[in-house]
Formats: C-alpha cells, sequence, structure tokens
C-alpha cells in the first residue's frame, strides 16, 4: 500500500504548458529589460569569446560534483529508510531528474513522481520513497537557508552598514524553522493527513482506497527514524549540493577573467536560486541570469562581467545539464525497456503517472 501519482487532466496538462510558454516569455522579457543595451550585450558576448577553457572545465567539474552529491544525498536518505539502490545509478537519475526539473511543464510534481517511480521500480516501499523525497526537500531548504545566511553576514562584514541585519535575523528563523520541520516530520505528516481527511469529508476527495492509501503511507513515513547525528548528516550533504553548485559560478567569474566580487557573490547566488524555484518559469529562465547579473552589479561587478559569468554559469548548470540529462533520461528509459518494468520507458512518465503500489 503506498501513494499513487496520478496524472493530471487534459485541462491540468494544457494549463501547465500554458504556463510553461508564458514563463519563457516572462524570462526572456526581463533579459531584455535589463540587458537591452546592444553595447554591453555585444561586449559580454565578446568577453565569452575568450573563456578560458581551464576554467570552463573547472565549473563543469563543480557542476558535475554537485549533481554526484545529490546522488549521495539520496543514497543517504533512502539507507536510512532500509532501500539500497547504487551510487552509479542514483548519479544517471540525478542527471535525469535535473533535466526534468528544468525544461518540463508542471513543476515541483513531475520530477518528484519521477524520483518516486524509480525508488519504487528499485524496491523501495511506497513509504520509503515518499519519505525520501520529502526529507531530501527539507534538508535542501535548510542547506540553501544556511548558504544565503552565510552569505548575508559576509556581506555585512565587508559593508559597515546595518541595513542587512534583519536579514540575517530572518534567515536563522527560516533555518531554525526548517530544521524544526525535518526533526519533527512526524508533527507535518500527521499534519498532512490530517489534512487528506479533512479535503475527504468536505469535498469527497480523495475517494475510497486512494484516500485510505495516502493516510497508511504517511502513518508509515511517521514510522522512518530519523536521529539527530542522521539529520545533521543530511543537511550537511545537502549544504555541499549548493556549495559545488555555487564552486560552479565562481569558476564561470574565472571562466570571463573577471574579478569576484565576494562581498556579494554569495548572497547573489542564495537569492537567485530563491527566486528561480518558484514554480512559474521553467528552471528559473531569465529570472536567475537577471537576479544575479543585478546583485553582482550593485556589489562592484562590472555590467559585462556580471552579465558573461552568469551566462557562462547558466550554459553549463542549466543548458549543458539539461542536454545531459535527457541523454540520460533516454539512457534509464533504455534499461528499463530491458528490464521489462516502466519507469521512464515511455511518455506516460511526464503525465507523472505512477505505477500500482504491489503491496497495496
Amino acid at each position: 500500500m503506498g501513494v499513487e501519482y496520478t496524472g493530471p487532466r487534459p485541462g491540468h496538462r494544457l494549463k501547465d504548458v500554458g504556463r510553461y510558454v508564458l514563463g519563457v516569455l516572462v524570462g526572456l522579457l526581463i533579459l531584455f529589460l535589463l540587458f537591452g543595451k546592444r553595447s554591453e550585450l555585444i561586449s559580454s558576448w565578446h568577453q565569452l569569446d575568450r573563456v578560458s577553457p581551464g576554467w570552463v572545465a573547472a565549473a563543469v567539474a563543480a557542476e558535475t560534483i554537485s549533481l554526484w552529491t545529490f546522488a549521495v544525498l539520496q543514497h543517504r536518505v533512502l539507507g536510512l529508510s532500509g532501500t539500497r539502490i547504487g551510487l552509479p545509478a542514483l548519479f544517471l537519475l540525478s542527471l535525469a531528474n535535473d533535466a526534468i526539473a528544468n525544461s518540463v511543464p508542471g513543476e515541483p510534481a513531475v520530477s518528484s513522481a519521477y524520483r518516486y517511480r524509480y525508488y519504487r521500480q528499485r524496491g523501495a516501499s511506497g513509504a520509503s520513497a515518499g519519505w525520501t523525497i520529502f526529507t531530501i526537500l527539507i534538508a535542501q531548504a535548510i542547506g540553501m537557508s544556511l548558504l544565503l545566511l552565510v552569505g548575508v553576514l559576509v556581506a555585512l562584514a565587508a559593508s559597515s552598514s546595518l541595513a542587512g541585519a534583519g536579514i540575517a535575523v530572518l534567515g536563522l528563523v527560516i533555518v531554525a524553522a526548517a530544521g524544526a520541520v525535518l526533526v519533527r516530520r512526524d508533527l507535518v505528516l500527521r499534519g498532512a493527513g490530517a489534512l487528506v481527511r479533512g479535503c475527504r469529508r468536505l469535498t469527497g476527495h480523495p475517494r475510497g482506497s486512494i484516500g485510505a492509501r495516502i493516510e497508511a503511507t504517511l502513518g508509515r513515513m511517521r514510522e522512518i527514524p530519523l536521529t539527530a547525528g542522521a539529520t545533521a548528516g543530511v543537511v550537511a550533504i545537502a549544504l555541499a549540493v549548493w556549495g559545488c553548485d555555487f564552486l560552479c559560478l565562481a569558476c564561470s567569474f574565472l571562466a570571463v577573467h573577471g574579478a569576484i566580487p565576494w562581498g556579494g557573490v554569495l548572497v547573489a547566488y542564495g537569492a537567485a536560486q530563491v527566486l528561480g524555484s518558484f514554480p512559474v518559469i521553467p528552471g528559473g529562465l531569465g529570472i536567475v541570469e537577471g537576479s544575479l547579473a543585478v546583485i553582482l552589479i550593485a556589489y562592484g561587478a562590472s555590467h559585462v562581467t556580471a552579465l558573461s559569468a552568469a551566462i557562462a554559469y547558466r550554459v553549463v548548470s542549466f543548458w549543458l545539464a539539461i542536454a545531459i540529462g535527457w541523454i540520460s533520461f533516454g539512457i534509464i528509459a533504455y534499461r528499463s525497456r530491458a528490464r521489462g518494468d516502466s519507469v521512464a520507458a515511455d511518455a506516460g512518465l511526464l503525465s507523472v503517472a505512477a505505477p500500482p503500489d504491489p503491496d497495496g
């Protein structure tokens, strides 16, 4: 018995596609408005023509390590719930999941459903798969909050102004709240169960056995242990995922022969990631590049360097990752067909439909 992801209705699918197209247009508009000066764009492209191959390779390596570390994070959390999946397989999953998350309408539901199916097909119970996705989500939120908090503190230390003190306090509150959610996830899961029951009483959905299966899975998720030491380890790995991705940005600066504005680069990175995570524009297209460049310029980077570094970073962490990720998706689909299972084996995956649970 476990949670089933059901495919979205045709109207919802059309709505997701419309949101996707609108998001792309908005992202491109933001880039145009922020960097509409032809001279700056030309200068940025000239600077990109002279990139350092060594630092580009370092940026690619940093992003690769970030994705490998995400595979380690999945391996660690799955292990805590009693499921063993090999690191190479999880690395391939990380690549494919990244491509889906950055390019498919309906995020974050689609990539989460994809990982859920993958875990299930490789022996994880419904409770283990759901608990893993939930735990990783919270751990990543804590990791990003910590990284952003460090960035704010660095920015404050580099400036005599106390204007950012309130942001630092807010960051501490966010980190503490996210940590409390992870440590006392049982309370959150109980609340989710109560919400399911309340919705069923008010609307009649989810109906019958589906609602009962969701509640049962949430109940089993509460039983999976997570000690304080394990919590700290999971958060540390999640922080390393973000840290390696940030290193990709730092290498991108050096690749375009630009000076890194250390006083604000971490703040710029964290803010861009947070803004890009809103499920309106796929992969934060335009939002990440624009917010990165604007904040970097505010902390002393030149317009041309900031834009060039932001573009170089996104070419590696977004466009290259998407290309390699879809190749990985194809490899997983091919292997799945060879084994006779259905995870990623056809377009049904992208309708967010999970297979029935064998134990339910």
